[in-house]
């Protein structure tokens, strides 16, 4: 190898690296926007009913997490934005209530008429809960819903849903236990990134058919 052909092989590869870099530092730029945008509260139209997302579950009690989400979705329920509540999360231990349980459990204390919750009992994360969601959903006729998380947890969550084609709006919690600054900005960061890599997921699984669309439109 020449110093020509060396020099040139250097210079290639760190284009390629320098372009990579500002490529992903863009997409991770636009994730956070995203995601910032999302947590803040939006006008809420009427929903059938309020999808709550899980969260952890002490024993028979919601952690303080999930008891804001919980109280959240108990207050879209009596000023009438939702008819419904629909609890999601399974249990992370076999013996132990599921955490859609020990929501229903917490909203019907809390004045919420037990023949307005519905719930699933098997999801362990935010795909599973929409997917589980969409199934019990279907089964009560249920067609539109506000989905009720933390505020940054909310912008992954909103695209979940719409590729599962559900008709859905998202109100975060107005409270949440990330509040110093270095806890909301690694929780802003993760889930940006979250987001950024499900995205990169979906459009990597869906590479094939782009080619062959672009393959048979210039044939």
């Amino acid at each position: 190898m020449n110093s020509d052909t060396h020099l040139g092989f250097w210079y290639c590869l760190r284009s390629v690296i320098v372009a990579g870099s500002l490529f992903i530092g863009t997409n991770f730029a636009i994730s956070v926007a995203t995601v910032y945008q999302f947590s803040h509260p939006q006008v809420l139209s009427e929903a059938d009913a309020a999808i709550v997302l899980g969260a952890a579950a002490w024993d028979k009690h919601p952690s303080p997490v999930f008891r804001e989400r919980i109280n959240h979705a108990i207050h879209l329920y009596r000023i009438g934005k939702v008819k419904k509540i629909l609890f999601t999360g399974g249990s992370p231990k076999t013996g132990f209530m599921t955490e859609a349980a020990v929501g229903r459990r917490y909203a019907i204390r809390n004045g919420v008429d037990a023949s307005d919750i519905i719930y699933e009992n098997h999801s362990r994360d935010t795909w599973q809960n929409l997917v589980n969601a969409q199934a019990i959903a279907e089964d009560n006729d249920l067609d539109s819903f506000i989905i009720v998380s933390d505020p940054y947890h909310l912008a992954r969550a909103d695209f979940m849903a719409r590729d599962l084609g559900l008709n859905v709006q998202v109100s975060p919690t107005p409270t949440t236990r990330y509040t110093a600054t270095q806890s909301k900005l690694r929780f802003l960061a993760q889930e940006s990134y979250i987001l950024m890599m499900y995205q990169w997921v979906k459009l990597l699984a869906h590479f094939p058919q782009l080619i062959y669309k672009l393959h048979t439109k210039f044939l």
